[in-house]
């Protein structure tokens, strides 16, 4: 039975014919993980909190950043610094202080995946990269938990439904038929390089929460078996199928003992290479004044970048402009996150061969965050 405070604060969506104090119950008694509390997870974990979700997990290693607030807005400026699932969780609290809100102040991985996972009757994914999506859909396809995915770019987002059946269907597809292989190292730019528009991922983690909803309480149709695509600045929204596809399959981890064993990092090219070069070590070669320091970076991105002499070349310019320049022996690439400055290191070596050329490994991001560190 409903409280009379509970049937007050939920009575909006109770007394609607196709919900009702069953649907209610149902969502009362679910325990939904919502792995990533950023752009996605943020309006995700608020929509399920007021809707009244029973027990929400929210799983990320990360701490607010300024960079952050443009999109998360579940955080404040007071927040910088402060671990996101601890902020996230006391502010879902305050919301909705009846719900239970486990915080997992962690990195999922193949060790921990299965076990945090199992607790739960659904999975949405907030994540941020191919090889945390491909390790969550063959978690979920292993313990049969449906697994609802969103992803976003500049003016477009996405959102899917993985490994569901509806209606008896025996069709059940998952993230592998949408992307059978990863795409190949640094080809596909994040949102730290490429950007976003703070509204997208609001509108595509609404949407993940409300597929949630959906498949709790049975109501409506979910987003199963295809994609739904929408391009803000157009206003276009597309919808395509997917199919299953037993060749992808077939490279899945069939039991546990092949997921604990499987390396997710190195099948979606993520490696940490010896052209890298570590901010510790960056700083060491910018004390001794003796190399060149490179920012392939748009012109107008930020942050900007004066604690140390640096040459702007973006990088559609940099095969052009790289060999009319003097510059020293030693050469260390910069980008946002690591990825372009990757690539750039590829085309000088291609053109200046007999010089030492390394990417900062996380980019200027990363070693921002180290300087705050040790002036802390």
């Amino acid at each position: 039975m409903l409280s009379t405070e509970n049937h007050l604060r939920y009575q909006r969506q109770i007394q609607l014919k196709e919900f009702g104090v069953a649907a209610q119950i149902k969502l009362f008694d679910a325990k939904v993980l919502i792995i990533g509390a950023g752009g996605l997870g943020c309006p995700a974990l608020q929509y399920l909190a007021a809707a009244g979700i029973g027990t929400i997990g929210i799983v990320d290693f990360d701490v607010v950043d300024i960079s952050n607030l443009q999109r998360q807005i579940l955080y404040t400026t007071d927040d910088i610094g402060k671990s996101k699932v601890k902020t996230a969780a006391e502010r879902i609290k305050q919301l909705n202080p009846d719900i239970q809100i486990n915080i997992l102040n962690l990195k999922l991985q193949n060790k921990n995946a299965l076990e945090i996972i199992s607790a739960y009757d659904l999975v949405i994914d907030g994540s941020d990269n191919f090889s945390t999506r491909y390790l969550i859909n063959d978690a979920c396809v292993l313990l049969n938990k449906p697994f609802i995915y969103g992803a976003v770019l500049r003016f477009e987002g996405q959102v899917g439904v993985f490994n569901f059946e509806e209606n008896n269907s025996n069709i059940k597809t998952n993230y592998r038929d949408l992307f059978p292989e990863p795409p190949v190292e640094n080809t596909i730019l994040s949102c730290n390089e490429a950007g976003v528009l703070g509204v997208v991922p609001a509108l595509i983690g609404t949407m993940q929460a409300t597929e949630a909803i959906k498949i709790i309480t049975g109501i409506g149709k979910p987003i199963c078996n295809k994609i739904i695509s929408y391009n803000v600045l157009n206003n276009e929204m597309h919808e395509f199928e997917i199919f299953s596809d037993e060749k992808s399959k077939s490279k899945m981890p069939k039991n546990e003992k092949e997921f604990l064993a499987f390396n997710y990092d190195w099948i979606c090219g993520v490696s940490h290479v010896s052209n890298e070069i570590s901010a510790e070590n960056f700083d060491l070669l910018i004390a001794g004044n003796k190399i060149t320091v490179i920012d392939v970076r748009e012109l107008s991105e930020l942050p900007i970048v004066s604690e140390f002499p640096n040459i702007k070349i973006p990088m559609n310019e940099l095969e052009e402009k790289i060999s009319a320049l003097k510059i020293a022996d030693t050469i260390v690439v910069f980008c946002q996150t690591g990825i372009r400055s990757l690539n750039a290191v590829k085309i000088i070596n291609k053109i200046i061969p007999n010089a030492s050329v390394s990417s900062l490994h996380g980019g200027i991001i990363e070693w921002k965050k180290h300087q705050n560190k040790i002036h802390i």
